[in-house]
């Protein structure tokens, strides 16, 4: 078990980026790295791998790019580690204290329902952003 990483980090900025767009629409990378504010040849690989597991869909050719192939609803922070993250939620304990095992297996599952939440509540942070930035003088 352990932090998030950087990558799953960038995921979710994509993820929210690509959110925010009506219909069919499509953003390709660089529109997505600029608006993320995310380095376009690592967003790549993210993109690619969210693609392979459908969280995403692309569309090839001139006016291609990419789009949710899941309302964000639909779609976990956890899910979101799962697919990124090579060890997280595993079993950490290497010992064969049952006391130990239970503990970790207690705190895994405590962390596991941390990340159970959907991304569309990134709209609510984006909407406390927006009344943080909307003050008048």
């Amino acid at each position: 078990m352990t932090g998030i990483s950087t990558k799953t980090i960038y995921a979710v900025a994509a993820l929210h980026e690509l959110g925010s767009i009506q219909g069919d629409e499509v953003l390709k990378i660089k529109e997505i790295a600029a608006r993320a504010s995310v380095p376009q040849n690592f967003l790549e690989q993210i993109l690619l791998e969210l693609r392979k597991q459908g969280i995403l869909a692309s569309v090839k050719g001139a006016r291609g790019g990419y789009r949710l192939a899941k309302n964000l609803k639909d779609v976990t922070l956890k899910d979101i580690v799962m697919i990124l993250e090579t060890d997280a939620l595993s079993d950490v304990c290497k010992t064969d204290n049952p006391a130990l095992k239970l503990f970790w297996e207690d705190i895994r599952e405590g962390v596991s329902n941390v990340f159970d939440v959907p991304l569309c509540e990134l709209k609510n942070y984006q909407q406390k952003a927006n009344q943080t930035l909307n003050y008048s003088i």
